[in-house]
């Protein structure tokens, strides 16, 4: 489980053995309004431009996109909307609330072009220099809800949990102030943390963030067809072909497909592309399906769209998997080149990558202790992360330590989720203690739901079962 970024400050998440009435009994009372994107064009696939670091005294400059992401319109209403902010700043230096809606309106374009390596670290330098000033208490809340929003896009999510706490304190009636929260506990583990944060947040405003965020913990709780009916109402609560209804649609097109019901996922991916032309992740996730299903040309025709369209990493990163697995090590060799340096940048502009790292190392490069070196620095910070602890788990199979292997995936299990992989390892790591019978239904019952199910350990697992 993941999440690119926030939908405005937002994370996506599960459910199973705690559940407060309140959190699963909701009605749909208002719909979220919010920015939307769409569009086409085609350049060659680059990894994300490292940017020079804005002077202090300089304002970040808006990019001119290199091809059409959204409406055709959408560029020009930006880059209005931003020549009138940096009017207004140098008529006013000390304007807290332009110099707000310029971060805010960098971390927006973040989110459209992918250029995060741009756009989040000025966003915060923005943001950074209003703290700054003497600020009254309804701008230093904005502040530092748009501050904990970055931090949480660049996976500093201790500081984004401080962060949020401080503005909870000035404004306990709202909602972004708890979704921040539940994204910050969420990442951290703190899970029943994360439920009384969220409950909190539906109760102030029912729409498609805080219903998202239901839907996120009502997975990682188990209960899956309560993640699914969350979703829909985050997508029902949205406007469609808006960039946040189609990333919660497309949210729940991956819920789908993880627990098998691979059809309904290409469903919600086909009418994310028709209210959203060209929605570069809807794209890549229909390139996913394709692939699942064994069409690789097909797979591949449109991981280059989408790839053309945005440099998100995520999309060399299924690319290179595809060639591996074909045995093309050159093609394999030269997009994890590409890979590893979009890593870096992002790391140089404050992004934490360490879980990309250690997948990078361990699935593309084929070096386990390279990878357990970079989840390590994670599980330092957060060791009751469930994907941490899932991937370390993964890790130590490959390695042959099958007792960590067993007490990392009894951690990452602790929730109750039904993580279609962790159940797949969980069996493997049955057989091996001598529970062969136990363990052999398990990853039967895996492969029946998910038939597609690709991991690193599946190969072994359908061995089993033969």
């Amino acid at each position: 489980m993941s999440y690119r970024g926030t939908l405005g400050v937002t994370h996506f998440f599960d459910f199973h053995t705690f559940k407060p009435k309140k959190f699963l009994n909701m009605k749909i009372l208002q719909i979220l309004s919010v920015m939307a994107f769409a569009g086409l064009t085609m350049l060659s696939c680059k990894p994300t431009q490292k940017e020079t670091p804005q002077q202090a005294d300089e304002l970040p400059e808006l990019l001119m996109r290199s091809q059409v992401i959204g409406p055709e319109e959408e560029m020009g209403y930006m880059l209005d909307t931003y020549n009138g902010l940096v009017a207004k700043i140098k008529s006013n230096p000390k304007d807290v609330d332009a110099r707000l809606s310029l971060a805010e309106l960098m971390m927006q374009e973040a989110r459209i072009s992918g250029e995060h390596g741009h756009y989040y670290p000025a966003a915060l330098s923005l943001i950074n220099g209003v703290m700054t000033s003497e600020l009254n208490e309804p701008l230093r809340y904005r502040a530092l809800l748009d501050k904990a929003s970055v931090l949480l896009s660049l996976h500093q999510f201790v500081e984004a949990k401080t962060i949020g706490e401080q503005a909870l304190a000035l404004n306990a009636h709202s909602a972004d102030a708890y979704g921040v929260l539940v994204d910050a506990n969420v990442e951290l583990g703190d899970y029943e943390e994360a439920i009384i944060m969220a409950d909190k947040m539906v109760s102030i405003r029912p729409d498609l963030r805080s219903y998202s965020r239901v839907s996120y913990l009502r997975e990682i709780y188990g209960d899956v067809h309560g993640a699914i009916d969350a979703m829909k109402l985050a997508v029902a609560a949205g406007y469609p072909g808006m960039e946040q209804t189609e990333w919660a649609r497309l949210t729940l097109g991956h819920l789908y497909e993880r627990y098998g019901s691979q059809d309904s996922a290409m469903m919600q991916y086909a009418t994310a592309l028709s209210t959203r032309p060209n929605y570069p992740f809807a794209i890549a996730a229909l390139a996913n399906s394709y692939a699942a299903m064994g069409d690789t040309k097909k797979a591949d025709s449109l991981n280059a769209v989408a790839s053309n369209l945005i440099p998100e990493v995520g999309f060399f990163v299924d690319k290179a998997t595809w060639a591996l697995e074909g045995g093309d090590q050159a093609t394999t060799e030269k997009l994890t080149k590409d890979i590893m340096e979009m890593l870096a940048d992002d790391e140089a502009a404050g992004h934490s990558m360490n879980m990309e790292l250690a997948r990078t190392y361990l699935h593309l490069k084929n070096d386990d202790e390279k990878a357990l070196s970079y989840v390590l620095k994670e599980y330092n910070v957060r060791p009751e992360n469930i994907d941490v602890n899932l991937l370390l788990a993964e890790i130590y199979f490959h390695q042959g330590d099958m007792v960590k292997s067993k007490e990392h995936l009894t951690a990452a299990q602790r929730t109750g989720s039904k993580d279609p992989a962790a159940l797949c390892l969980e069996g493997i790591l049955l057989t091996r203690s001598n529970q062969m019978e136990e363990g052999q239904k398990i990853i039967r019952q895996v492969f029946v739901e998910v038939p597609n199910l690709d991991c690193s350990y599946c190969k072994e697992a359908k061995s089993i079962i033969i």
